[in-house]
């Protein structure tokens, strides 16, 4: 009985079935019995008792009718059925033990269930979830205490919007959960989108001048907070408008590209790189070193001197470490750009007196 039973009425039938064993019971009364969909229906109810030969009772035949307090919800049901299976969006409910009695809605069209097809799995068994602390299982929990939350989850490789609030019978009595998700995977893929051409360079991926500045200004405040160094990395593109004159600016955008690709290619994961102008590339070293930098620096050099391809370029680097070369952005950007034009003043001197 329990299966049909909503959870509210289960103290009642138990109080029923003790009045029976002492020979007393209602043979009619109002009560509220589960569909097969999980739905509660008002029912009327009428009770006969099964004796045995010794006139004992031993069961009870109970024979439940829809009332007609619930002919008129049938039909409102079936008007909205049609609506709620094409709602491009996941509804369901629960029970107070996160057993599903309802699921609705288009939004796993992708996952290929039908509404109705999770009624009578619980939540843990289809999420395969049995942390009772992880989403989406305690937010359902607290519902289940009165609490609504609106939070993302990720599930089959889709993103959710998730609203979720505690699911009241008629009297307000809270006897399981209502949700709703909406699937907006495709809209973060478009913000992700935007984000990415908002902080990043067109032409070589690289973050942009913005995204560099925001980086380095926040990695001083962390080297001040917690009193550790990094470095700073400024390259410049050695004899780019020769390029552009010689080879035409198509060549010009190529070579760009051939520094950036470097730039990552010899740079870890933690830092950032970036195009500080037209010519111009930028590192920040997270938990870096004077040594390290030079390292990486040199490795840059190398590589790029060794590419194989036409036109042959070469940069030009300065590097500055904080706190030995400054304290702020602005005093290791300057030390770092006056490394890179001493470098810079060296490279044409050599060129100057090549025959």
């Amino acid at each position: 009985m329990t299966r049909i039973l909503p959870l509210h009425e289960v103290p009642p039938f138990k109080n029923f079935l003790n009045t029976v064993r002492k020979g007393n019971y209602a043979c009619c009364e109002q009560a509220e019995r589960l569909r097969k969909d999980g739905t509660r229906i008002q029912t009327k109810l009428m009770r006969r008792e099964v004796r045995d030969e010794n006139e004992k009772i031993v069961a009870v035949l109970e024979i439940a009718r829809t009332s007609g307090q619930h002919a008129g919800g049938l039909a409102a049901d079936a008007e909205l059925r049609p609506p709620l299976e094409q709602m491009p969006a996941v509804l369901w409910t629960t029970d107070r033990t996160l057993r599903i009695t309802s699921n609705w809605g288009a939004g796993l069209a992708e996952a290929k269930i039908k509404p109705g097809e999770l009624v009578g799995r619980t939540l843990h068994e289809y999420l395969r979830c049995e942390d009772p602390h992880g989403a989406p299982i305690a937010q359902h929990a607290q519902a289940l205490n009165g609490a609504t939350s609106h939070f993302e989850y990720r599930h089959q490789n889709r993103d959710f919007e998730m609203h979720l609030g505690p699911l009241r019978s008629s009297s307000g009595e809270i006897v399981g959960c209502i949700g709703a998700g909406i699937d907006v995977t495709d809209r973060k893929k478009n913000e992700d989108e935007v984000r990415h051409q908002a902080t990043h360079d067109a032409l070589t991926g690289l973050a942009n001048y913005g995204r560099f500045v925001d980086t380095l200004e926040r990695e001083v405040r962390r080297a001040q907070r917690i009193n550790h160094s990094f470095a700073l990395l400024l390259l410049d593109l050695d004899e780019l408008k020769r390029i552009n004159d010689q080879f035409g600016h198509l060549a010009g955008n190529c070579a760009l590209k051939r520094l950036s690709d470097v730039i990552q290619l010899h740079c870890r994961a933690t830092d950032v790189a970036a195009r500080y102008g037209g010519d111009e590339f930028a590192v920040v070293l997270i938990d870096a070193n004077r040594g390290m930098a030079r390292q990486i620096a040199d490795r840059v050099d190398h590589a790029l001197r060794n590419q194989g391809e036409r036109p042959a370029l070469s940069v030009s680097i300065g590097i500055s470490v904080y706190p030995e070369d400054g304290r702020t952005a602005q005093e290791l950007l300057e030390t770092a750009d006056q490394h890179l034009y001493r470098r810079k003043r060296a490279f044409r001197s050599q060129i100057a007196s090549a025959p």
